[in-house]
């Protein structure tokens, strides 16, 4: 076998859970003759997490003549852009990579006996899925029943185009076979390696048959098959993952019995009804894979993915999630200029790649400058609050700038307050220079004149609709308040504001912004990043464990706490300056792009 994913002449061990590249789902034991009488199986289990499933087939049958030479080939069907690919790989050869070992057990026959090996395994970053757990009991089955049809075929019929090296599998002792269920990117990596294709295929063969050695045993190869393209394709066709896995795998399998589709037309028809008689004899769904590539050539929506966007080449697809493995236990998300794009909106990218990566154990925590009740309404918008969303009033968050933090169950874990002295001289400036003036009181916001910039803190950014207080002492005694904002222009902010507040409240409060338009006057000392860092600790989560994505100058603690902190594309530059990557802006799905790109 290909030495990268064989298991010849290693022996059987119990591993570790650190073990590397592949794990196994159960053994068992198949026996029938090569004649076409009933297939009869008797199977045997041992503990699902040993090692790789590994079968024994074996068949009488006749010797004959011995092989030709038939250089070890890599081959793909089609490109990702749709296009078939009629260059021949070259000779293919891998570094070790740690797969699960195990000892082939040598047959207890008294008559000469054909030994069929095969092994169905599964490379470690794919999931526990239970539907690719299920697929991989089935192959266990499957491929060896396939197997011994081709067999068959190499006996019963005269091929025009086949390369016969592999003429007799009489002549040998044992038949060793390996299949390997991945991802795209596992595949796209060694596509861009042994074939210089830097794109994720559905399927590819690797011979590892080198006839001069005369071994006894015939190394018939691998299969690896891209479980991801594998059910982007099956939906695409109207059939099952299960039926769209057989297909490949019967495909993978004729190229490694010297079927090539990419020489000649001729052989491209030959190869594509061995496809379609294996299929219909084996009582399997759909067309072979010639013809349903075919088929999406010649589709009128046919649609070309990436072709030129080298771009997008690293983001996995929506709904691909469940071929991965998380990088991280908990997303830090902020909202505003983030979560949110221009228009104050969740848009429907964002709220599903949320739900899918919440859906494949990621723990979603909003940390905002929003009070708790506004952020609850606007992801309820997109269904993303309640028992089954990602924000409920029982759920972990850090709001008003981390002044507010609620833990485990919601409960309340910290509450900071501005000195009301501040509280009021803020009030009495926002009367004299007629600046609207905003106060966040728990649930409650505060101001002291109706004004359209207040009016939009309700209307767009969905925070609750202001009380206006009777004047600067009413406000300060109506309910203790955690931070201030002030509305203004971009310009109004940068030249007036900000410097006179950064020097009017020294070390009795801080200024900060999440926005151009507003500035915001917190308690000193306090911070998102702090909030996040008080969450974490209640939690028990190390910050290696999770990802930040945010955009205000407000995100920069939290970015820089977290083990990849993502400043997207609409980000002040002191946000930019501090996070480990860039993404692209609020308004071109920046959260989504980051989950896809970055978190599995």
């Amino acid at each position: 076998m290909f030495p990268r994913l064989s298991f010849l002449r290693r022996s059987l061990h119990h591993p570790s859970p650190s073990s590397a590249m592949a794990f196994a789902i159960s053994r068992a034991t198949t026996a029938f003759s090569l004649e076409r009488s009933p297939i009869t199986f008797s199977v045997s289990r041992s503990s699902s997490n040993l090692s790789p499933i590994r079968y024994t087939a074996r068949f009488d049958v006749p010797s004959s003549s011995k092989s030709l030479l038939f250089d070890r080939r890599f081959h793909a069907l089609c490109r990702e852009d749709g296009r078939k690919l009629f260059r021949p790989a070259r000779i293919v050869s891998a570094s070790n990579r740690e797969y699960r070992k195990m000892r082939r057990r040598p047959a207890k026959s008294k008559e000469k006996q054909l030994e069929l090996s095969v092994s169905i395994c599964i490379e470690e970053e794919l999931p526990d899925d239970p539907e690719i757990l299920s697929i991989a009991e089935v192959l266990r089955l499957n491929v060896p029943m396939a197997m011994k049809l081709a067999f068959d075929r190499l006996v019963d019929s005269n091929y025009k185009t086949r390369d016969t090296v592999i003429q007799d599998v009489g002549a040998f002792e044992s038949i060793e076979l390996s299949v390997l269920l991945c991802n795209d990117d596992f595949i796209r990596k060694l596509n861009k390696e042994w074939r210089d294709e830097d794109h994720a295929t559905d399927v590819l063969s690797m011979s590892d048959h080198v006839p001069e050695l005369k071994l006894p045993i015939l190394m018939l190869g691998d299969i690896v098959i891209s479980v991801e393209t594998a059910a982007r394709q099956a939906e695409e066709r109207g059939h099952s993952l299960i039926d769209e896995i057989r297909i490949l795998m019967v495909h993978g399998l004729l190229h490694l019995l010297g079927f090539d589709h990419e020489i000649s037309e001729d052989a491209e028809e030959e190869m594509e009804k061995e496809e379609e008689f294996l299929l219909k004899s084996l009582g399997w769904k759909g067309k072979g894979l010639i013809q349903s590539a075919y088929d999406a050539e010649t589709h009128a929506n046919l649609q070309v993915e990436n072709s030129n966007d080298n771009v997008l080449k690293d983001r996995k697809k929506e709904g691909s999630l469940r071929f991965y493995k998380p990088k991280f236990k908990y997303i830090f998300c902020d909202m505003d200029g983030t979560l949110l794009n221009s228009k104050s909106k969740v848009s429907l990218t964002n709220a599903r790649a949320l739900k899918e990566a919440s859906s494949r154990g990621v723990k979603i925590v909003i940390a905002t400058g929003k009070a708790r009740p506004s952020a609850i309404h606007v992801l309820r918008m997109v269904d993303l609050a309640g028992k089954e969303g990602i924000i409920s009033e029982h759920s972990p968050g850090v709001f008003l700038q981390g002044l507010l933090v609620y833990g485990i169950n919601g409960r309340e874990i910290f509450k900071r307050h501005l000195d009301p002295s501040v509280c009021r001289e803020a009030g009495y400036y926002s009367l004299e220079h007629k600046v609207p003036l905003i106060a966040f009181c728990g649930d409650r916001c505060l101001t002291l004149f109706d004004h359209p910039l207040v009016d939009t803190l309700h209307t767009v950014y969905h925070e609750p609709k202001a009380e206006v207080m009777p004047s600067v002492e009413h406000l300060v005694a109506a309910a203790e308040t955690q931070k201030l904002i002030f509305f203004d222009t971009a310009e109004g902010i940068s030249n007036n504001l900000r410097p006179y507040w950064s020097e009017a409240t020294r070390d009795r409060a801080s200024v900060v912004q999440a926005v151009p338009d507003m500035l915001e006057i917190v308690p000193f000392g306090t911070s998102k990043g702090s909030g996040v860092k008080l969450l974490l600790d209640h939690l028990g989560v190390n910050a290696k464990e999770i990802m930040a994505i945010g955009d205000g100058e407000n995100d920069v603690e939290m970015l820089e706490l977290a083990s990849l902190g993502i400043a997207l594309g609409n980000g002040s530059e002191k946000t930019k300056a501090v996070a480990d990557v860039l993404g692209v802006s609020n308004d071109e799905d920046g959260v989504a792009d980051a989950i896809y790109r970055y978190a599995f």
